[in-house]
C-alpha cells in the first residue's frame, strides 16, 4: 500500500482527490491538511510514503514545507501539485527536495502513475525539464569548482596542519593526535589554533567541514 498525505489548502478539492485516489487498490490516504503545520504534525505521528503538496499554499509555504518534510522525514517522497510548465518554478521545488511534480494540465491518470513511480524511486520529467536540470547541475558544478579553487588559493595550510585536520575530521582529540604523531600536546594545540585561524572558523567541527575542499 502507498500511504498518502494530502496537503491542499481547499478542503473540497482535497476531498475530491481523496475519493479518486482511494479508488485505487494500492492507495490509502493516511492524512489531510490545509497547511504546513498540520502536515508536519501528521508526518511526525504516522508513516507517509508520498506527500502530495499543493503549490497553492500561502506564500512560500509549499516550498518551505517541502524542505521541512525532506529534513524531518527523508523516507517520505514529496510531489509538488499544480505547477505550471515553467522550468524555474519546477526547479525551485526540485532543489527544495521534491521527488517529482504534477503540472496543472496533468490528467488523473498522469497523477496516479506519477505517484506510483515516485514510490518506486523513479522520476518522470519532460525532455525540456531534464535539459534544464542538466544545465543547473552543470552550473552548480562550476560554482563548486570555483569555490574550491578560490579556497585553495586563499588558504595555505602546512602539510602538518593538513594532517592534523584529517585527524580532527576523524573525531580525534588533541591527546590522541599527539600520541599518533609522536609530538607534544602543546604542539598539537598550536597546530589546531593555527588551523582555526587560517580557516576563519570558531571550532573543530567547522574546521572539519572544510576537508572536502582540501587536497589530501
Amino acid at each position: 500500500m502507498i500511504k498518502i498525505l494530502l496537503v491542499i489548502e481547499v478542503r473540497l478539492i482535497a476531498n475530491i482527490f481523496a475519493e479518486v485516489l482511494e479508488e485505487e487498490a494500492d492507495f490509502i490516504i493516511v492524512g489531510r491538511s490545509e497547511n504546513a503545520e498540520g502536515a508536519l504534525k501528521i508526518i511526525q505521528d504516522r508513516h507517509v510514503d508520498v506527500a502530495l503538496v499543493s503549490v497553492g499554499l500561502p506564500g512560500q509555504g509549499a516550498v518551505e514545507l517541502t524542505r521541512a518534510i525532506v529534513d524531518s522525514a527523508p523516507n517520505t517522497k514529496v510531489l509538488a501539485l499544480g505547477l505550471a510548465d515553467d522550468t524555474d518554478d519546477v526547479l525551485k521545488y526540485i532543489e527544495a527536495g521534491a521527488s517529482g511534480y504534477i503540472l496543472k494540465d496533468s490528467s488523473l491518470l498522469d497523477l496516479i502513475e506519477i505517484m506510483r513511480s515516485t514510490k518506486r524511486g523513479e522520476a518522470q520529467v519532460s525532455a525540456k525539464m531534464a535539459g534544464a536540470m542538466m544545465e543547473r547541475l552543470s552550473s552548480l558544478a562550476k560554482m563548486f569548482f570555483t569555490t574550491e579553487t578560490n579556497f585553495m588559493d586563499d588558504v595555505r595550510l602546512t602539510p602538518r596542519e593538513r594532517e592534523v585536520l584529517q585527524y580532527i575530521g576523524q573525531g580525534c582529540t588533541n591527546q590522541e593526535i599527539a600520541a599518533t604523531l609522536l609530538v607534544e600536546l602543546g604542539t598539537v594545540k598550536n597546530h589546531v589554533h593555527s588551523i582555526l585561524e587560517k580557516l576563519n572558523v570558531s571550532n573543530r567541527d567547522e574546521a572539519a567541514s572544510y576537508l572536502a575542499f582540501i587536497e589530501k
